[in-house]
Parts: C-alpha cells; sequence; structure tokens
C-alpha cells in the first residue's frame, strides 16, 4: 500500500464518520475507494476525504443525498481539468451557487433554532433557581 493511500479506518477517524457511514455513501456511489488492497481494502486518497468531509458538512443542513450528489457532479465537472465550454461551466457555477446560498440559508435556520433551544435552556434554569412558591398552610 502506497503512503498516499488510507484505509477506511484511518478515513474514518480523519472525517469523524462511522465505517457504516462511509460504506453507505459507497453504496450510493457518492465516494467510491480510490484503489484497493491486494487483500481488498478498500483505500482511499486525499481527494476522497476531502469528498467526504463536504457529504458531511451538508448532512447536519439537510441537504438530501441527491442533492449532495448534484454538488459533487458539479465540482467534479469544474474540476476535471478539461476546458468546458463557457455555457456550461456558468450553468455549473450557478447550480454551485445555488447550493451556496440554499446553505446558508439553512445556517441561518439553523441559529434561529439554536437560540430558541437556548432560550428555552435559561427559562428551565431559571424556573429551577427561582424561589418557590410557599407552600399552603397545613390545617392544624
Amino acid at each position: 500500500m502506497s503512503s498516499e493511500h488510507m484505509q477506511i479506518g484511518e478515513v474514518a477517524a480523519r472525517t469523524e464518520l462511522s465505517l457504516r457511514t462511509i460504506r453507505h455513501y459507497e453504496e450510493t456511489g457518492l465516494v467510491i475507494p480510490s484503489a484497493r488492497s491486494q487483500g481488498g481494502f478498500r483505500l482511499y486518497t486525499e481527494a476522497d476525504v476531502a469528498r467526504l468531509m463536504i457529504i458531511r458538512r451538508m448532512k447536519p443542513l439537510g441537504f438530501a443525498l441527491d442533492e449532495m450528489r448534484a454538488l459533487l457532479e458539479a465540482t467534479d465537472r469544474l474540476d476535471s481539468g478539461e476546458e468546458l465550454p463557457a455555457g456550461e461551466r456558468e450553468a455549473l457555477l450557478a447550480r454551485i451557487r445555488g447550493f451556496e446560498q440554499a446553505a446558508r440559508r439553512r445556517v441561518e435556520d439553523l441559529r434561529t433554532q439554536l437560540a430558541r433551544a437556548e432560550e428555552f435552556a435559561t427559562t428551565l434554569a431559571d424556573r429551577l433557581t427561582a424561589p418557590s412558591a410557599p407552600a399552603p398552610a397545613a390545617d392544624a
């Protein structure tokens, strides 16, 4: 195995994704190992790790697998090194721009949700530290 290839365990540690998740992304065609060892183990490169990091960053924003695939296809095409017709290049950049705008909207939505969650947690904490109402007097 060359030093430029990593086995799935190292990739999982670097990306903080489980082995199962990485295999799932392989099954869905989002990330294909760059090579296999003689023993049949999946081998990944830095480019594969970068691709997994894009997926990992999209997931908490609620992007679907098809959306991830569409973004990766656009970036793959732009990064292919091929001379692209201007119209195709602009269309790919527009697709990426759309994802960037969607990501920004989703980040704002998450910030709003986080602010509400923090407000709720503070309300609960205040409730726990507030003096209790006096207990009703017992009949003597």
